[in-house]
């Protein structure tokens, strides 16, 4: 997340320099603002995570416990159209389906029975193919000449493609997701071009405690209590 928040200020900063460059006698797209219906399309990069619930409890005779967390964070990729209606000034209704692929990298550690270190075991790769219906409010604070920010904020319908049973595990595929971030707006000569960065938080408990049906993985499923989405979205809009 530190890294998405770093890309950020890097490329507000560079955007707000160009701008400063350009003749400020000059103000683009000066009637954007006031379309009541407008479109475009987006491309983002994303972080997908884990909120990982351990419940602690043994998983054989001998006592042993496993515990599992997400160890790292791999980028993906967020593509979808852009649907914009005004309600009234500084304040859109936006409608963005798309699509969103990325992983989780979901490691357990095993202990003994005196929560001694045993072994970390390879990491389970959960890789996600989303369908995405977020739903969505911005608010935008007054033009400074060529360059706005906004806050965003709503839900997100999300649907996974992949299938719901990973290595050692049995996901569900549906959740729902509150968002909320914040963006720039920068007028351009043609086109309006937005840097967006944004957190969804899900609702749901992602881990399906019926398992994948074997024998073997069974103690993977019963070690956890829940899995709760987290994802994290730097984007780049173009209207």
């Amino acid at each position: 997340m530190k890294l998405f928040i770093y890309i950020f200020i890097a490329l507000v900063f560079f955007s707000t320099s160009l701008d400063a460059q350009v003749d400020k006698r000059i103000a683009n797209l000066r009637g954007f603002d006031e379309r009541k219906l407008h479109f475009g399309f987006l491309l983002g990069i994303n972080t997908m995570d884990f909120r990982v619930y351990n419940n602690g409890n043994s998983i054989n005779q001998e006592g042993e416990r496993l515990y599992a967390d997400v160890i790292s964070l791999q980028p993906g990729l967020n593509i979808g159209i852009v649907t914009s209606l005004r309600l009234k000034p500084n304040l859109n209704l936006r409608f963005l389906p798309g699509i969103s692929f990325g992983q989780r990298d979901l490691s357990y550690i095993r202990y003994d029975e005196n929560g001694d270190f045993i072994e970390r075991e390879e990491p389970l790769k959960i890789k996600s193919t989303f369908l995405e219906f977020p739903l969505l409010i911005k608010y935008n604070a007054l033009r400074m000449h060529n360059a706005k920010p906004y806050i965003i904020g709503g839900i997100n319908a999300r649907y996974d493609l992949a299938k719901n049973v990973q290595d050692r595990l049995l996901l569900n595929s549906m959740d729902m997701y509150l968002e909320a971030g914040a963006g720039f707006d920068f007028y351009m000569t043609y086109f309006r071009f937005s840097l967006e960065l944004k957190a969804s938080i899900g609702f749901a408990n992602m881990l399906n405690p019926a398992g994948t049906g074997e024998e073997r993985d069974i103690p993977y499923t019963e070690a956890l209590d829940a899995l709760r989405s987290r994802i994290f979205c730097l984007t780049f809009y173009f209207e």
